[in-house]
């Protein structure tokens, strides 16, 4: 079916203030989740999924460790969870998610980036109907009809499914993501995933050029300074 998928790494440890970045935002993540939901992982699936992105991303595991340690000892920190709908230039439009012990720095941070590059903030729902919340799930060993033999097994209902050069990827309710796993790895003991997430993909995409160019990628690296930005969807082609 052709749709292509986007799963961001954030800033893919280029510096060492990216690296940093990466791991404040896991420790919040991963802290925010378990006192929320509990230290055990097995009780807590928000918990377990966040300690397996953490690691697939290199984070060490002192830092997952000290996170959840943290609600044991009764530190009381609060994180929020933010969205902001974004029309950038163009015709672009993006989500940003943030996660923030602070709404008025996030939102004042996010408006200075945006009145710089020719962009400006939506309202709730103004964006976000142009794109498709689902779970995906990416790996190696099976071809597609025998991927959708074993969906349909295991009782699982999906949205969609390609072969991405030799990888299957499925699509599916976000609430699917741990049975879409757990039937995988039953069928193949020892598969590595190479992307497990819960994403917003844009059910159309722009390409764009010249200036209105320039302002995105200007946009898409001063979202990516802001200390609170967690995650950046956008529906441009790059």
């Amino acid at each position: 079916m052709g749709r292509a998928y986007e799963v961001r790494k954030a800033s893919i440890q280029k510096t060492g203030a990216a690296k940093a970045k990466l791991y404040s935002m896991y420790a919040r993540e991963i802290y925010q989740a378990a006192k929320n939901g509990g230290v055990e992982l097995e009780s807590n699936l928000t918990l377990k999924r966040l300690v397996e992105k953490a690691k697939d991303e290199q984070v060490p595991s002192d830092i997952i460790k000290r996170a959840i340690d943290k609600v044991n000892s009764g530190v009381d920190e609060s994180y929020e969870s933010t969205r902001y709908e974004l029309f950038g230039p163009g015709g672009s439009t993006l989500i940003v998610d943030c996660l923030t012990d602070n709404v008025n720095r996030s939102v004042s941070s996010i408006r200075a980036a945006l009145n710089k590059t020719n962009s400006k903030m939506g309202v709730s729902g103004s964006v976000s109907y142009m794109y498709d919340n689902l779970c995906i799930v990416s790996f190696k060993g099976l071809t597609e009809e025998e991927t959708i033999d074993l969906m349909i097994e295991s009782d699982i209902e999906i949205d969609d499914i390609e072969k991405d050069e030799d990888n299957i990827v499925i699509y599916g309710n976000p609430t699917s993501l741990y049975e879409i796993k757990e039937a995988i790895t039953n069928k193949i003991p020892n598969v590595t995933f190479d992307a497990s997430d819960i994403v917003m993909i844009p059910k159309d995409k722009v390409t764009l050029s010249g200036e209105d160019l320039e302002y995105f990628n200007k946009l898409l690296a001063m979202l990516d300074d802001i200390e609170d930005v967690r995650q950046v969807y956008h529906n441009v082609n790059l």
